[in-house]
């Protein structure tokens, strides 16, 4: 089995039903949306989706191809990666690929990484991420006082705090307003958002599967915090949020982030991904996050309170198909961010 479609790869995807929500045919379907081409390949033992874009209207025959926190292993004994690659390699060949881009769902130093690193041949650390490669995840486990316990003090007793500022918390299907407040955060703490039209077809595609879930604290009917939360497996997924700079006092994130933990449980999730910290060591991170405001520095100080563990993927992977074509765009992306 070499390219299947999309109906094929959910079938293939539910022997690893913890796989990645970046892995899923909804998010290929959500990404080709928005420019780019799914496609699915496996064999019996490991897969992957694919995304493929073209490059600008000035050489449209060339493509970059992408694999979001892939591949999927379907058989942790023996997981077919060399043939895999293979495969993608192929397909990524006849879609005129300048390079591929891999960022695999594994965590540094473990044996799973390993098998993974041994089979790809011929990658070098990708010259930019696309996901961020370290995260918090915050454990499950126990019950609701032994996550309370985890947590830092402040952490602790403003959520205790939260629940008694007479928030209205709870699910919504109002896209619309979670924009607006995306609009407002990104102009606020200085990071790019989606479009209006990207939240609500993301959340019109993974509505119906039950694995999204969007969240809104409000007061006295303004809305001042809202969430995306995602669930596949035994890992709930933070990956949109936005907040107001009013009423910040009843801390509405930290009701909204208790209440995405009760939600993660309720459906059999072990661990609550926060989806992004600085790409630092936990040394670095300690010593400098009081002082640091810049990029993700902002959010770690609010995720390191919730008593997760610090964890990084392997990191960004790229294979040159045409090496030539990818330095220029490596040096490009160097001057455009170094200007």
């Amino acid at each position: 089995m070499t390219q299947i479609n999309a109906q094929q790869w959910q079938a293939m995807l539910a022997k690893n039903p913890d796989a990645s929500i970046l892995q899923t045919a909804e998010w290929g379907k959500l990404k080709s949306a928005f420019g780019w081409e799914p496609v699915f390949v496996a064999n019996e033992n490991a897969g992957a989706l694919i995304l493929f874009r073209k490059l600008p209207h000035h050489i449209p025959w060339f493509t970059i191809a992408y694999i979001p926190r892939g591949p999927v292993a379907f058989s942790k004994e023996r997981p077919d990666y060399k043939c895999l690659w293979q495969e993608i390699h192929q397909i990524c060949g006849k879609r005129h690929a300048i390079f591929l881009r891999v960022e695999p769902d594994e965590w540094q130093n473990t044996p799973e990484a390993e098998t993974l690193l041994k089979s790809m041949d011929g990658f070098q650390p990708g010259f930019a991420t696309i996901q961020p490669p370290s995260t918090m995840v915050i454990p499950l486990t126990g019950t609701e006082e032994e996550w309370l316990s985890r947590m830092n003090q402040k952490t602790r007793y403003n959520i205790r705090l939260s629940q008694k500022k007479d928030l209205l918390v709870g699910e919504s299907d109002q896209i619309a307003a979670f924009s607006r407040l995306m609009e407002q955060t990104g102009d606020r703490d200085d990071f790019g958002v989606h479009t209006p039209t990207y939240y609500q077809k993301c959340y019109d595609i993974f509505k119906p599967e039950g694995t999204v879930h969007l969240l809104m604290a409000s007061f006295d009917g303004k809305l001042l915090s809202a969430l995306m939360l995602f669930i596949r497996g035994k890992r709930g997924y933070y990956l949109y949020g936005a907040s107001s700079s009013e009423e910040r006092n009843r801390m509405p994130n930290h009701l909204l982030q208790w209440t995405a933990m009760k939600i993660c449980a309720e459906h059999g999730c072990t661990e609550y991904d926060l989806w992004g910290i600085p790409d630092e060591n936990e040394e670095t991170l300690e010593s400098q996050f009081q002082n640091r405001q810049d990029g993700l520095w902002r959010v770690y100080r609010f995720k390191r309170g919730f008593g997760g563990e610090i964890r990084r993927t392997i990191g960004t992977l790229d294979f040159a198909y045409m090496p030539l074509f990818y330095r220029v765009i490596a040096a490009a992306a160097k001057r455009e961010k170094h200007p």
